[in-house]
């Protein structure tokens, strides 16, 4: 059997290789994909080869094969139909952690099933909506919070759409990118900040000095700041001397590889999904989904992400 997979094979060249997949464990299910989610800024790190060496076993996700020092395959969230004749599961759609490839064989326990009701390019958001459901959480958001969400990508405008389901909830975004600002706008969001109040919390996912700057700038006493954003190896500057300090204010990284530790006792990774899957129910999401291309484009898509010159809010690849 052999499949399509795209690989990093340096910091500047990404190409689609086949691969000859091993048919002899019939305990693995075979899936067909459908759609995957480029998560723009983790995916530009890893294609660039900013993956710190001592994050190089924790950064790895399932089925990855090469390593973060090149050649590498990558990728979080694919969406397909599983095609194994007999089994329980044939013909439906699941969700799994796997690299971007067309054809692939996986354990069953890897699998999610989509429920119905959940469009299978829709699914593809269910990691990332894990990802911001996750920091709001680290957040313990509170109903009549005044909340600020800087940088308008992907996580940053998944936050921001949690936050506006919860009553009562101000949510205020802010975004240098002006086509991205159009699109939060068009989307319901408030755009200009006021200038008279403090935030209760800021959620961080620019991945800029100037926007972490801004959040702890911005939020009141004990403020909370909940930072997303990822910067592999690249160093930034904040400036914690000014109110930081005397205001106790608390810079909070939240990732979505750990739940929270007042879940932890009661929670687990299937129920976290569950409730995702339940959110993604509804069709407002559908509006994350700004852009789409080919899998036998992703490797220009790659080149273009490089330079600098992707703007959308997100990138489905559909197979």
């Amino acid at each position: 059997m052999i499949a399509k997979s795209l690989w990093h094979l340096s910091e500047k060249k990404s190409v689609i290789q086949t691969q000859e997949l091993n048919t002899s464990n019939k305990a693995l299910l075979h899936i067909k994909s459908l759609f995957s989610l480029i998560s723009t800024g983790t995916e530009r790190l890893v294609a660039e080869g900013h993956v710190p060496s001592s994050l190089h076993q924790s950064m790895t996700v399932p089925y990855m094969q090469g390593d973060f020092s090149f050649p590498v395959q990558y990728g979080y969230s694919l969406v397909a139909k599983v095609q194994t004749k007999g089994h329980a599961l044939e013909g439906r759609v699941v969700h799994l952690l796997h690299p971007h490839q067309d054809s692939c064989l996986v354990n069953v326990q890897d699998v999610a099933v989509v429920p119905d009701g959940i469009p299978a390019k829709r699914a593809v958001l269910t990691s990332n909506v894990e990802t911001a459901l996750n920091a709001i959480w680290d957040a313990q958001i509170s109903l009549g919070d005044r909340v600020v969400v800087v940088g308008f990508g992907i996580i940053g405008s998944l936050v921001a759409r949690l936050l506006a389901l919860m009553p009562a909830v101000e949510v205020v975004v802010i975004e240098k990118n002006k086509e991205r600002r159009i699109l939060a706008q068009k989307m319901g969001f408030k755009i200009a900040p006021p200038q008279s109040e403090k935030f209760d919390c800021a959620f961080h996912a620019s991945s800029t000095a100037g926007g972490l700057q801004y959040c702890i700038d911005e939020v009141g006493v004990e403020g909370k700041i909940i930072e997303l954003s990822w910067y592999g190896t690249k160093d930034i500057a904040i400036r914690l001397g000014e109110s930081f300090h005397q205001e106790r204010k608390q810079i909070i990284s939240s990732q979505v590889g750990q739940l929270p530790a007042d879940r932890q006792r009661r929670w687990d990774y299937k129920r976290r999904k569950d409730v995702v899957f339940k959110l993604l129910q509804h069709p407002v999401f559908d509006e994350h989904l700004t852009h789409s291309i080919s899998f036998d484009e992703s490797p220009l898509f790659f080149d273009k992400l490089r330079k600098n010159e992707i703007k959308g809010l997100s990138y489905t690849i559909s197979y």
